[in-house]
């Protein structure tokens, strides 16, 4: 394994986001925050409380995921694409670093911003809304399965696009309205029947309700499922890219 290879990359990508520490950071925590004070503090306090939790802190975990899933994917993509959309990427694919080192690079740096955003979150949510964590050691291996999986998603998007509009397709008309409609903001089990049973389709349901688990040990699907289902992602975008990178598909031409 060549460390100062993962390291290289590792930092590059740390510094172009403290470069941007305004847009890459504070944006998203403030986005973030208004919906704290519309939804929890505005709105949850004229609500009555979903199994047994304050609506304030029911939304808490659907909204860390609902940032957490996007810019984990916009930070990974971006991070690969600017090497390609500038030509730099031929010669780290000539240079003596295997691609795994480049995905641990690139993907490690775009889960950590993303897990330092979520972290933010996390604590701002606490000017707004009293909340409680009972399982924290779940909390945080879901905090960063859902990073490490949705950044190597994002390197995968990232190699995929051609152009930079590209880069935001799947994240606003896909990942967005998914994470929207996957209960971020209400439990499954308020829909009609036939309704709950397709949101089941939706997989980040499956993400949020684990997530909501770890908080307040209520979920709207089994938990050991929640876990199967981001490993299951979190296999196939493994072998995504290890296919990418075995055909030179979107590199090579």
């Amino acid at each position: 394994m060549n460390l100062p290879a993962i390291r290289a990359i590792y930092r590059f990508e740390m510094a172009r986001t403290f470069r941007t520490i305004t847009q890459s950071i504070a944006s998203p925590v403030l986005s973030t925050s208004l919906y704290f004070v519309v939804f929890g503090a505005a709105i949850g306090s004229r609500m009555g409380a979903i199994d047994g939790v304050s609506y304030g802190a029911f939304i808490i975990p659907g909204l860390i995921m609902l940032t957490l899933l996007n810019e984990s994917i916009s930070n990974a993509s971006f991070g690969i694409y600017l090497p390609k959309w500038s030509g730099t990427i031929y010669e780290l694919l000539s240079a003596p670093v295997s691609f795994v080192e480049v995905v641990v690079g690139y993907v490690g740096a775009a889960a950590t911003k993303s897990v330092m955003l979520g972290v933010l979150i996390l604590v701002t949510a606490r000017f707004f809304v009293p909340y409680e964590i009972a399982h924290p050691v779940w909390m945080v291996c879901f905090l960063l399965l859902t990073a490490v999986t949705f950044s190597l998603f994002g390197f995968i998007i990232g190699l995929w696009a051609d152009d930079f509009q590209k880069l935001q397709v799947i994240p606003l008309m896909i990942v967005t309205p998914l994470t929207f409609l996957g209960g971020a903001f209400y439990s499954i089990n308020m829909l009609p029947p036939v309704w709950q049973k397709i949101t089941l389709f939706n997989p980040v349901v499956y993400l949020i309700s684990g997530f909501r688990w770890s908080f307040y040990g209520v979920a709207d699907v089994n938990v050991g499922i929640s876990v199967t289902a981001i490993l299951g992602f979190l296999a196939l975008c493994l072998a995504s890219v290890w296919w990418i990178f075995r055909t030179g598909w979107k590199l090579k031409a």
